[in-house]
């Protein structure tokens, strides 16, 4: 699973019909601390995240297609799988 924040929509005029009810997030990586990781990446969101949400992505295929759309197979590398209310870090 990877943590990261949610930076913006991509909008497609067209896509697999599979996706038709699904929206695709930017989503940056950040470290535990809420420190970017320098990396992004394209979910499909699962749980109605918005923009400057911490959510969880999942990436492997079967479960973000089966969670990201209700069916399996379809061909999705990630999903937003939760939205993060809270991080406790433990001491060091």
């Amino acid at each position: 699973m990877i943590l990261a924040k949610v930076l913006g929509n991509i909008v497609a005029t067209q896509k697999n019909s599979r996706y038709d009810n699904a929206r695709v997030m930017l989503c940056e990586q950040i470290t535990p601390e809420g420190e970017s990781a320098g990396n992004t990446v394209l979910a499909l969101d699962a749980v109605d995240a918005g923009v400057g949400d911490t959510v969880l992505i999942v990436q492997e295929g079967w479960s973000a297609s089966t969670v990201a759309t209700g069916k399996a197979g379809a061909a999705i590398d990630s999903a937003i799988v939760g939205v993060v209310d809270h991080i406790d870090l433990l001491e060091k």
